[in-house]
């Protein structure tokens, strides 16, 4: 089997490569073109050199349709997962037409790539939780109405609705995994889960002595990267594509992961955590809240990994690299 991956430099990238590879699928990635590479998150999948190597990464944007054409039918891959994106909520307000190309057109562009296929792959799209914005029921479900708060929110609404079009006008196997947040030792800096376990461990270590954050009030469906990958898998071998909701069912606030960090490093968040405007969203969202019933009973997917383990492996991980950040410190001192 062979899977094509965009984002694959990104968190759900790198687990999902590290699935197929121990499934035996030969995976190819797409990155874009930078003066300095972003691999760290795969690095480590690469083996011997001189072997014949599983991964390989080739050199293509979201927003050239001509080359994504070029490859997909180069590759002439089964699979492919549609992960790449400008994924950060709250710069999308300030990049939104970028964000709409990359994230909206970009999805397009990879549907038109995959039907001019001789053989058309099967077709994941990375949609999210934010589609639903301000909430119109909770728990959210495959059936909840959209309203999306955010440039970023209006784009993956965009791409749902393509790809549901793409599997019903051209019969394509395409289908939607509605993946709540979802964070790991690999999330990025600038997200608030990671932003607060980065910080938390450099404040421990005596490195820094603040944190700066937006709204502690936010509740979020928060799950590991690693079991969500493992859903969008399930879902590109079903039967028939159908879109599914992901997400643990619970919800816990900003707040309470600062009390599960921070007091994981016998810390008390209060004194160091600052509120800053600049962190809120011109339009919030308050709450959201997933319903993975469909999911449990037709993927037979359940979320392993709890919030709490979730915080601790993320506070254990960032606390590595906070103390090789003070052995430098100190070295150069």
């Amino acid at each position: 089997m062979k899977a094509l991956i965009t984002g694959i430099t990104g968190q759900d990238g790198s687990y999902l490569t590290e699935l197929l590879l121990k499934k035996g699928y030969e995976v190819y990635g797409l990155i874009r073109r930078s003066s300095s590479f972003n691999t760290d998150r795969i690095d480590h999948l690469y083996k011997d050199p001189h072997e014949q190597p599983k991964l390989k990464l080739i050199y293509a944007d979201l927003t050239d349709g001509s080359n994504l054409h070029s490859v997909l039918n180069d590759i002439n891959p089964d699979e492919v997962y549609n992960l790449g994106a400008q994924s950060h909520v709250r710069v999308s307000f300030d990049q939104p037409i970028y964000t709409t190309n990359v994230d909206a057109l970009g999805t397009l562009r990879v549907l038109e790539a995959v039907r001019s296929m001789k053989k058309p792959a099967k077709f994941y799209q990375a949609s999210s939780s934010e589609m639903y914005g301000k909430v119109l029921e909770t728990p959210q479900t495959e059936k909840t109405p959209f309203y999306p708060r955010s440039p970023y929110g209006c784009a993956k609404v965009y791409s749902f609705w393509q790809t549901v079009n793409y599997r019903e006008s051209y019969n394509l196997f395409a289908c939607n995994g509605i993946l709540f947040n979802h964070e790991s030792p690999r999330r990025g800096e600038t997200f608030v889960t990671r932003k607060i376990t980065r910080a938390a461990t450099r404040i421990k270590l005596g490195l820094q002595d603040k944190l700066y954050l937006g709204n502690l009030d936010a509740k979020r469906d928060w799950g590991f990267a690693g079991d969500y990958v493992e859903a969008m898998w399930l879902m590109m071998q079903q039967e028939k594509p159908d879109d599914y909701v992901i997400a643990t069912g619970e919800t816990h606030s900003v707040s309470e992961f600062l009390d599960e960090v921070f007091g994981r490093l016998n810390l008390d968040w209060k004194k160091h955590v600052e509120i800053d405007s600049k962190y809120f969203r011109p339009a919030e969202v308050d709450l959201l809240l997933g319903d993975a019933s469909k999911a449990k009973k037709m993927l037979k997917w359940q979320p392993k990994v709890s919030f709490k383990e979730l915080a601790v492996m993320m506070t254990d991980a960032d606390m590595k690299i906070a103390q090789n950040e003070k052995i430098i410190q100190e070295h150069k001192s």
